[in-house]
Formats: C-alpha cells, sequence, structure tokens
C-alpha cells in the first residue's frame, strides 16, 4: 500500500475553531462565534506561558554594551530570560570568549552601593515590565539637539528618579535627574534615533522591560556584549487564514483546550461535556509538555569557597 510521502499536517485557525466548536457538540456558524473563539486562542496562549517553558518560542539575543550605561531595554514581548552571558571579542572567533554573568533580584541590585561602577559586569538584575506606555503631563523645558546628553523638563515630579522617556518617536534612558534636568542620558534607545525636539514637546513613559547590569560596562560594545536567551509570547492567532505560532505537536492540546474555553462560554453546553473537555484538555497538555522539554541530562557543580580568617 502506497504511503503520502507528506508529513505537512496542519490546521490553519478556522478549521481549528470548527474542531473546537464541534467538541463542545456546536457549529461554527457567525462571524462573532470566530472572534470569540480567536480572542480565546490569545488567552489560551498566554496561559501556556504562564506554564511553563515553551521550547519553540526560546530565542537568542545579543545586546552591545556601552560604556558607562547600565540599563538597556529589552524587546516588549519577552516573558523572560532563561539564560545570560557577557561575550568578550564579540565575533573574533580566535579571542571571543563567553564569561558567565550571574542573575539577580531587585532587592540585591538596589542594596548595590555605587550602581555607575565601572568594570566587566557580573551581575544582572532583569526588570521585566509591561511594555506599555504611560501619558505624563510633562514636556520639554528647552529645546534638544540629536547629540545633546542633558534634557530640562517641566513637571518632572511624574518622573521616576531614572527610567524611559519617550519624546516624539525617540526613545531616551536616563540615570539621574538634578532639580529639573535629566542627566546621564543615552539617546536613542530601543532601537529609535536620536533626533532633535522642540521646546513644549510632550514626554510620556515607556515601561520598556530591560537588564539592569552592574557593574556598568567600561569598554566599548565591541569588548563587551550581553548575550542571553530569552522565552517569547507565542504570535496573536490572526484572521483565520494562517497557521498558529505552535509546532505540530501541540495542534492537539490547542484543539483541546480551545474545546474547554468555548465550552464555558457557550449557551446550553452540558456541564458534564465540561468537565470531560477540562480532562480531556489537561491529558493532552501533560502528554505536549512532557515531550516539549530539554532531553539532555541536567550536570549540577557544587560552588566550594574558601573562607580564611
Amino acid at each position: 500500500m502506497t504511503t503520502t510521502g507528506m508529513t505537512a499536517f496542519n490546521l490553519d485557525m478556522n478549521d481549528l475553531i470548527e474542531e473546537a466548536f464541534e467538541r463542545c457538540g456546536k457549529e461554527l456558524r457567525t462571524g462573532y462565534d470566530f472572534r470569540t473563539a480567536r480572542r480565546s486562542v490569545n488567552l489560551l496562549t498566554i496561559e501556556w506561558a504562564n506554564r511553563g517553558i515553551n521550547l519553540w518560542t526560546i530565542e537568542q539575543c545579543s545586546i552591545p554594551l556601552v560604556t558607562g550605561q547600565g540599563v538597556y531595554p529589552i524587546p516588549s514581548d519577552t516573558i523572560d530570560i532563561l539564560d545570560q552571558v557577557i561575550r568578550t571579542n564579540n565575533g573574533v572567533q580566535s579571542t571571543q570568549i563567553d564569561i558567565n554573568i550571574s542573575r539577580i533580584s531587585e532587592s540585591t541590585y538596589s542594596t548595590l552601593p555605587n550602581k555607575l561602577t565601572q568594570g566587566r559586569p557580573i551581575q544582572v538584575w532583569i526588570n521585566r515590565q509591561s511594555g506599555n506606555t504611560n501619558p505624563t503631563i510633562a514636556v520639554l523645558g528647552a529645546a534638544i539637539s540629536s547629540t545633546d546628553t542633558t534634557i530640562t523638563v517641566v513637571n518632572i515630579d511624574q518622573l521616576a528618579s531614572t527610567g524611559y522617556i519617550q519624546v516624539d518617536n525617540e526613545v531616551i534612558y536616563y540615570a539621574n535627574t538634578s532639580g529639573n534636568t535629566l542627566i546621564n542620558v543615552f539617546r536613542g534607545q530601543n532601537g529609535t534615533t536620536a533626533t532633535s525636539h522642540l521646546i513644549g514637546a510632550a514626554i510620556s513613559v515607556p515601561m520598556l522591560p530591560s537588564i539592569n547590569v552592574w557593574p556598568t560596562p567600561n569598554s566599548p560594545g565591541d569588548q563587551y556584549t550581553f548575550v542571553y536567551w530569552r522565552m517569547r509570547r507565542i504570535q496573536d492567532a490572526g484572521t483565520g487564514i494562517s497557521t498558529t505560532d505552535i509546532p505540530f505537536r501541540f495542534i492537539p492540546v490547542m484543539v483541546a483546550g480551545l474545546a474547554y474555553y468555548l465550552g464555558q462560554k457557550l449557551a446550553d453546553v452540558d456541564p458534564n461535556r465540561i468537565m470531560m473537555l477540562k480532562a480531556d484538555y489537561e491529558q493532552q497538555w501533560d502528554l505536549a509538555s512532557s515531550e516539549d522539554r530539554e532531553k539532555a541530562p541536567s550536570r549540577f557543580v557544587p560552588r566550594n569557597m574558601n573562607y580564611y580568617r
């Protein structure tokens, strides 16, 4: 008997939603049915991020470090950073070295006595902000050029003592304030370009997720690079003709999860069927998540520390 020779089976969003409706004993009939199902798919993928690591969403990224700058934004769709190193001589095959950098908590970072100390970074605090932008009543108190590193602000009371601001399309990081002036300013952050801005330009506050390295780098970007492996958000459900951002082995659990979500919303679904859908969803999740894991053995090395008096 001849086989198909194909291994490309997948479900686009329309087929996935129809399958989930049928498991609820219903039919997909209206545009609203589709919209409410698509909304549930997006909520479902957010739940998966809270359940644990989704291996297909792990990406390697890097940030060239700048002398004297201790805080750097990371992509807003970052859920968490899993591992990180400081890479010296990035791209130079014969001398490139990855050096471990320890992750610390906010409370540990806050107790560092001098956060502007310069050297090779050995610790990092990951500030997991929302990525949203908050409006303020603050405005520029004076025009600035593309190279200015101090910024005069009116209504500075709404700004934190350190952080990010956005003026027009430019994101700016400032390390300190002095009176109504932002000082130790780093321009063109988060992929934006440093430009000039007029007096009175509105200031908003982007709550960017970021890394805070310590000590601050004492060498230019070609010397120190922060290399990290992040877990990103699963892509949105889309309009219906595209496939979901999941590997094929997670198709059954997505259908099962969506059916359970829909069963809680649709009218006249038997409560016993809802419990059956929930049990099937949990079973499919266990099967998929137990396969979606690192297969390499773990190696633990004790750290010996000697103290002398």
